[in-house]
């Protein structure tokens, strides 16, 4: 992507957006940490690996002020995340610019992204809706109140395609890059009935510690099934699990210890036509991230 005016405003500050590389994630990471956002430089280098983006960059002070990341799944959905702007941009524009060039990296697919407060009436403005709200639940691992039945053991390669099948039906776009990669880095367990493949759950390090999701699962005793053995073997052990209100997940997370600390607001473009809950045969208990959905 070539350099191009990305911004400029009535006292002619100009930025430069450019295609966001590699050599650009070190400056990301100290820009999210001005954002006060956990994210290690490898949880960067994952998201970028998976995404395309721009960067907006202060030619005068030679410094990155912005950053936006588009993750494609096939052509069924993206997610529009990584959305930051320097404290000392905000409110100029620059942020309204990189959501565009973002959509415009997307194309015709449907967008998701989590929006904050602040972020909201932006993402309103340009076709978002809410559909849910994301709480953030993290702490140390506490005692497990319950586990639930099914029959729970760690995955192994043969049943790769067995998760893809059931993140596909429960996110609703093929996601098997994302699960390679977690399986690269993290492990997953999965969840039996009568031998039946019914649900799975991924375990990887990110930010303070270590995030479970995404979490597929056929009912909320299901998805406990799959967190419950992950809480109990990492006692003490900072974890994370991002859920939805809607699946009744989080009163449970915090009698394990993991306390609601805030979340977002999840928005998609356009807002998909309801469906009741009980029509799906599995749902997202847990999101891979906020990022990525």
């Amino acid at each position: 992507m070539s350099k191009q005016a990305c911004k400029q405003t009535a006292n002619e500050r100009t930025v430069h957006c450019l295609a966001f590389e590699p050599t650009h994630l070190t400056d990301a990471l100290a820009l999210s940490r001005q954002a006060q956002w956990p994210h290690r430089l490898d949880d960067w280098a994952l998201t970028l690996a998976l995404s395309q983006g721009l960067v907006a960059v202060d030619p005068e002070a030679s410094q990155l002020v912005g950053t936006v990341l588009m993750t494609p799944y096939g052509d069924d959905a993206a997610t529009i995340n990584m959305v930051i702007v320097d404290e000392g941009w905000r409110g100029q524009g620059l942020g309204r610019r990189l959501m565009d060039e973002a959509m415009a990296l997307a194309g015709d697919r449907p967008l998701r992204l989590v929006a904050t407060r602040e972020g909201l009436p932006l993402y309103e403005k340009l076709g978002f809706r809410e559909v849910g709200t994301v709480l953030q639940h993290q702490g140390e691992a506490g005692p497990v109140t319950f586990i639930g039945a099914g029959e729970v053991a760690p995955a192994d390669a043969g049943d790769r395609a067995a998760i893809a099948a059931l993140d596909r039906q429960a996110f609703g776009a093929d996601r098997g890059r994302l699960l390679d990669r977690f399986a690269e880095i993290g492990a997953f367990t999965l969840l039996r009935r009568n031998g039946i493949p019914v649900g799975f759950a991924a375990l990887r390090d990110f930010g303070r510690g270590q995030v479970i999701g995404p979490v597929v699962a056929p009912d909320l005793d299901g998805a406990k099934a799959l967190i419950g053995p992950i809480i109990a073997a990492h006692p003490g052990k900072f974890l994370r699990v991002d859920t939805t209100a809607d699946t009744g997940l989080a009163p449970w997370l915090a009698d394990c210890g993991l306390r609601h600390v805030g979340g977002g607001i999840a928005m998609r473009r356009p807002a998909p036509r309801p469906t009741p809950q009980s029509a799906a045969p599995v749902l997202t208990y847990a999101l891979a991230s906020q990022a990525l959905g």
